[in-house]
């Protein structure tokens, strides 16, 4: 049989393995094989037999796509992806060469991935400190946050073994017709929607005593979705989330939890949007949101977070950056993919539209924007709200802003009909005022790190600050 023809599985091997929780000699007494077959088989020294891939689906009870499909070509996308950082800009790497060392060498490939996303912490936690004023002895631990939006900004919000897990139990959820009806048949728990003064200020309570979920009767419908999918998370895909947390390093328990709480919902969204299902109706409804949320049975703010997530490598959709905030501007989500700036502290800019959007509530606005440095982004925004639900209930108003890079924006129903707009229209942003150096912005309401303000004795610029050129 040609070499071409042969299936290697290494990477895939060893995921299913350590998903499990199984070591080699475990893995070879299921299969009747000898432990130093299946390291054979891991590090792609050995082809997978027709009959070795049949045993290994009959054990395992697996989907043989799942070892047989894309194994090589996910690895090879991964490391595709992480090799175009800027570090790596001088080095020649051909795609050729790429594909052989993930053939022919799956663990350093494991390897430098980890080492890499372990890079891409350290820089962002850097970033925090430099941010912080604080050098070497910022108070990390004093942030907990931060050291989940870390976390979660070194992988590019994408948890390829997450979705995968989600969307195996979305499929077998899928013959039970509801989430409700999987719990009672599978799990003996019955889901009973109470009123809100039997909570005691919980939205979503698991009672093991009473073998019952309660949730607030109050809640809208994909909110209580939302909370029975990440109460199933917890669940049945506890393992899963152990092992992707395990990944990162943490200065506080509380960041931990917070980033434990985190991957909860990403895989709650994945068992409610299955990652392939989710992919084909975006590219189909060309990123229609409000679409997309009658599709699924989910908010606007939960699509326009899943979006942010569809980075698998080799199945990747539009990168998104996505931002939550408060009418005071506070921040209180923020997942980049897209390699947008946000500011780590401080305000972010009164020009874009995000801020304006609360004067149309629950109107998608759009707006193209032009950072300093002369990148482009297309933005969409709109109020969404949290809580009510009965008279007297209280209600939180925000506004979030899903944005991607101009190159992508084609791609999006909301840039189609437009005449007369494009990037060439962008209004000219910054970051934060202490990082944009637009001298002639009327809009700033604090001076650029190290720029000198001119006196106004003789002469009052129109913006709030005049700069010497020096």
């Amino acid at each position: 049989m040609p070499r071409d023809r042969r299936l290697y599985v290494g990477p895939s091997l060893r995921r299913l393995r350590r998903d499990r929780g199984l070591t080699q000699s475990d893995m070879a007494a299921d299969l009747d094989v000898s432990p130093s077959y299946i390291a054979l088989l891991e590090r792609n020294h050995r082809p997978l037999s027709a009959e070795m891939l049949l045993r290994l689906a009959q054990t395992y009870s697996i989907d043989l796509s799942s070892l047989a499909g894309e194994s090589a070509a996910e690895e090879r996308a991964r490391l595709q992806a992480a090799l175009k950082d800027p570090i790596f800009a001088d080095i020649d790497l051909p795609a050729l060469e790429t594909a052989d060392v993930v053939t022919n060498f799956p663990s350093v490939v494991e390897a430098f991935l980890r080492l890499y996303t372990t890079y891409r912490e350290e820089q962002l936690a850097l970033a925090d400190r430099g941010a912080e004023g604080g050098g070497e002895g910022g108070n990390e631990a004093g942030d907990p946050v931060a050291e989940a939006r870390r976390f979660l900004a070194a992988r590019r919000n994408s948890f390829p073994l997450l979705d995968d897990a989600a969307e195996r139990l979305a499929r077998a959820v899928a013959e039970h017709d509801s989430l409700t009806a999987w719990f009672k048949a599978r799990l003996g728990l019955q889901v009973k929607r109470v009123p809100p003064k039997f909570m005691v200020g919980a939205t979503r309570r698991l009672d093991r005593h009473g073998k019952q979920i309660l949730l607030d009767a109050e809640l809208d419908n994909a909110s209580q979705n939302f909370q029975l999918a990440q109460q199933l998370a917890y669940l049945e895909l506890g393992r899963e989330i152990g092992t992707v947390l395990k990944e990162g390093t943490f200065a506080s328990e509380n960041g931990e939890r917070l980033t434990r709480r985190a991957l909860a919902s990403y895989a709650a969204a994945a068992i409610l949007m299955p990652y392939g299902t989710f992919l084909r109706a975006v590219e189909s409804r060309r990123y229609d949101i409000e679409a997309l949320s009658r599709q699924f049975g989910a908010s606007f703010e939960q699509v326009a977070h899943r979006l942010t997530t569809l980075q698998k490598p080799g199945q990747e959709g539009v990168p998104f950056f996505f931002v939550r905030v408060d009418e005071a501007g506070n921040v209180s989500k923020r997942l980049d993919g897209a390699g947008f700036p946000f500011a780590r502290h401080g305000g972010g800019c009164p020009l874009w539209n995000l801020h304006q959007s609360f004067r149309t509530p629950r109107q998608i606005v759009t707006q193209w924007l032009e950072l300093p440095d002369g990148q482009r982004f297309f933005s969409i925004a709109r109020t969404v709200t949290a809580g009510g639900g009965g008279f007297g209930r209280p209600r939180v108003e925000r506004a979030i802003a899903l944005g991607c890079a101009a190159e992508h924006a084609h791609r999006l129903i909301y840039t189609q009909d437009q005449p007369g707009l494009g990037p060439d229209t962008a209004t000219p942003i910054g970051v934060t005022c202490r990082l944009c150096h637009r001298a002639d912005c009327t809009a700033r309401s604090a001076p650029p790190i190290g720029r000198q303000i001119l006196p106004d004795d003789n002469r009052r610029t129109t913006a709030p600050f005049g700069f010497s050129d020096s």
